[in-house]
């Protein structure tokens, strides 16, 4: 006898799972869109019409219900939604291809080098004892460490996996995944609060010398939060130094009064060779990012180390 509620559902079950593969046919579509910047080359590359290259751009669009893409007749830019879309749309497809790909990496052990760029402090004080774990487990890998403060590119300097404190630029054909959030605290010895005094609010620090990190955009003042009222202050420094590790030595000296990374100092406030400073106050949250290209997230080291750095990263930073 003719099953007709089953046929209904199997009809239904088969045009769920055509609308879900084209919504995803039209992420993947728009993804290469925006890393190509021509309708023309991803047609050519994905061997199907400019015209249904423009119907996925189109009907996602209508779906979303807002713009992805400003085009004229020379060039097409990314409105501001499409820019954090195009961000998302690259994670939940990077995250698809993760899935499918279970079974075979299964098999598949990590080896050869691996090359990972990370800011100095971070590195130091965190990095290193992830790294020991990570080779304990994996002891093909051979790492290839790069830490510094200057701005690296990941294709020109041959980097497979990028750490970046900060807010993220747009990053095309990277794949970034925010780890956890890096806190900062303010900070001075014993010696010197002794000597000059212990500032009550941030909005004396003006009238205290201060130890700032060297860099291109500091802006002489400092930002804090207050019952979640974020606000900044205007600071004197009388000593910039471009690494975090010898500002923590100059305060240690008693030279001023130092705003670093919470990790970096954990040990100096705990032993009481730092203390801290507004304590009912704390510094806005810098998000620390992990960076991939796309299209080598696969290669078993890279899956393995990044799975590591996810896992262990952001409690390192909370057991500080």
């Amino acid at each position: 006898m003719y099953d007709l509620e089953k046929h209904a559902k199997t009809c239904i079950t088969i045009k769920l799972y055509l609308v879900i593969m084209n919504k995803l046919d039209s992420m993947a579509v728009f993804v290469r869109v925006v890393e190509k910047g021509s309708f023309t080359a991803v047609a050519e590359e994905m061997r199907i019409s400019s015209t249904m290259i423009g119907l996925h751009i189109k009907g996602l669009e209508q779906h979303l219900g807002v713009r992805l893409l400003n085009r004229t007749t020379r060039r097409q830019s990314l409105t501001d939604f499409g820019h954090d879309y195009y961000q998302r749309c690259q994670q939940i497809l990077a995250d698809i291809r993760d899935a499918e790909s279970l079974a075979s990496r299964q098999h598949q052990q990590p080896q050869g080098l691996l090359r990972v760029a990370c800011p100095v402090s971070l590195g130091v004080h965190v990095l290193a004892a992830l790294n020991a774990r990570f080779q304990a487990s994996w002891p093909d890998v051979t790492l290839d460490i790069r830490l510094s403060d200057r701005p690296l590119d990941m294709a020109e300097d041959g980097i497979d996996v990028m750490l970046k404190i900060g807010e993220l630029e747009q990053v095309n054909s990277l794949v970034a995944r925010r780890l956890a959030d890096y806190r900062s605290v303010v900070c001075a010895s014993p010696a010197y609060l002794e000597a000059f005094g212990t500032p009550a609010h941030p909005e004396q620090l003006i009238d205290h010398r201060c130890l700032g990190f060297a860099h291109p955009l500091a802006s002489g003042r400092w930002q804090f939060i207050d019952a979640d009222k974020p606000f900044s202050v205007p600071v004197k420094l009388v000593m910039s130094i471009n690494n975090g590790e010898a500002l923590r030595r100059a305060a240690l000296q008693g030279c001023g009064i130092i705003m670093q990374p919470e990790v970096l100092l954990a040990d100096d406030l705990r032993s009481g060779h730092l203390i801290r400073l507004f304590n009912q106050m704390t510094t806005p949250a810098r998000p620390v990012h992990l960076l991939t290209f796309a299209d080598r997230q696969q290669l078993p080291k890279i899956r393995h180390y990044v799975d590591h750095l996810r896992l262990h990263l952001s409690h390192s930073l909370i057991d500080q």
